[in-house]
């Protein structure tokens, strides 16, 4: 994509195809988000995040602009780390300069969001007081990989080949899988992801399509990406049906109005929890607080608030989403602890009966289904772990880290039942 950055002043929002919002750029770096008048005024409109509900179910329309960033609900559409950088510049486009990296990167967000450059004929005649002429060498460079599913390890969406292989699209668009790349720091995090997936799929938790194809075997990927070598994971889109149509989503740091270098701050499980059962219901709180058991139970460190979503299958009401990025952290941190807290604590050694309590006065939902959760919950896990034939996949050491963990939690647990 080419924009003049002296010439672009806003982006377009669009959501199912209708724009329902534009993100103006300022004077002095600040960028400033406003909602259509038309969606403002439709008492069907389809949901964009539960951040924009007032307390009483309103749209909340007033908002203050952002110095050097986008709004914090875009700015969690965009890519993070090494992945960002990549992108960046492949674009040609200043990494920290958001407003520009959303510009060429917003025609394949997660969810039902596309976000591009107004083109000239609708944007405002004349200058605009408050835009800023001089974006000091921003540009956009060409054909840039327009793709930018939120996090940080490489990952890309492509197309699954009818031969089982892997495509990179031209330009990144329009993919339904993900594919996830071998890290250079870290060994077989494709392998251990695959195998908790699996591993959590068979405890009775819900988890997209998945598969590890060799890196090799895809094509397109930017030739740095073939430097590691080894196995990728590919994992089916749950924001996308299976004829391509989109479905709206979003994750909790977007929920909370939270940046994504706040993922692990301000919020603990509970205050997901208690969004959970506000919007949804009890079966959704059950389910959340399942798979944060399991991911206690494997010693999964990662669990922050970009790792929760939700998804608007009808575009107007929440559902919890497939559970997603499942990896066994400690094998590579052994000392890490929980990306939030678990009933003030962030402890992965266990899970104690006061520390539900904790949870459940902090999320105001009952407290009596939770301990027969987590004790259902570990003995499901040590069970599929040892018939788990994929388990091979991982390296020895690795493997006998995990079942270590999962028993020793699983032991705590039924030692120490309620009183």
């Amino acid at each position: 994509m080419k924009f003049d950055p002296k010439k672009l002043k806003a982006l377009s929002v669009r959501l199912f195809g209708k724009q329902i919002g534009v993100i103006n750029r300022l004077a002095g770096d600040r960028q400033f988000f406003a909602f259509e008048q038309d969606y403002i005024d439709d008492p069907r409109r389809p949901t964009l995040s539960l951040s924009f509900k007032g307390s009483t179910g309103g749209l909340v329309t007033n908002s203050r602009p952002v110095g050097r960033r986008v709004p914090v609900f875009f700015s969690n559409l965009l890519p993070e780390g090494h992945l960002r950088d990549y992108l960046a510049k492949r674009a040609d486009v200043n990494p920290d300069r958001e407003f520009f990296l959303l510009a060429v990167l917003g025609a394949d967000l997660p969810g039902a969001l596309v976000v591009a450059p107004l083109e000239d004929h609708e944007q405002p005649s004349g200058p605009h007081p408050g835009h800023d002429e001089s974006p000091e060498g921003d540009r956009g460079g060409e054909d840039p990989l327009c793709f930018s599913l939120a996090g940080v390890q490489l990952k890309f969406s492509a197309v699954m080949e009818a031969s089982g292989g892997l495509t990179i699209p031209a330009g990144g668009m329009g993919g339904s899988w993900i594919v996830k790349l071998p890290s250079a720091r870290f060994v077989a995090v494709p392998e251990n992801e695959f195998v908790m997936l699996e591993l959590a799929r068979r405890v009775g938790i819900t988890v997209p399509e998945n598969k590890l194809v060799d890196v090799a075997r895809i094509e397109g990927l930017p030739e740095q990406a073939h430097t590691v070598g080894g196995k990728a994971l590919a994992v089916k889109r749950f924001d996308r049906l299976s004829d391509g149509t989109p479905v709206h989503m979003e994750d909790f740091a977007q929920v909370f109005g939270e940046f994504p270098n706040n993922k692990y701050k301000f919020h603990s499980y509970a205050n997901i929890a208690a969004v959970l059962w506000a919007e949804i219901g009890e079966d959704a709180v059950i389910e959340f607080f399942r798979r944060l058991v399991f991911s206690v139970v494997i010693g999964n460190a990662d669990m922050h608030l970009k790792n929760w979503s939700l998804l608007y299958p009808d575009r107007r009401r929440p559902a919890l989403s497939p559970g997603y990025d499942f990896v066994a952290t400690l094998p590579y941190i052994p000392d890490d602890t929980l990306g939030l807290s678990l009933g003030d604590s962030r402890s992965l050694s266990e899970i104690t009966p006061d520390q539900m309590r904790r949870f459940a006065d902090t999320a105001r939902i009952p407290a009596s289904p939770l301990w027969p959760i987590v004790a259902e919950t570990a003995e499901r896990t040590v069970n599929a772990w040892e018939g788990l034939a994929e388990k091979e996949l991982l390296p020895g050491d690795m493997r006998v880290a995990i079942g270590k963990h999962i028993l020793a939690v699983a032991a705590r647990i039924r030692e120490n039942p309620p009183r």
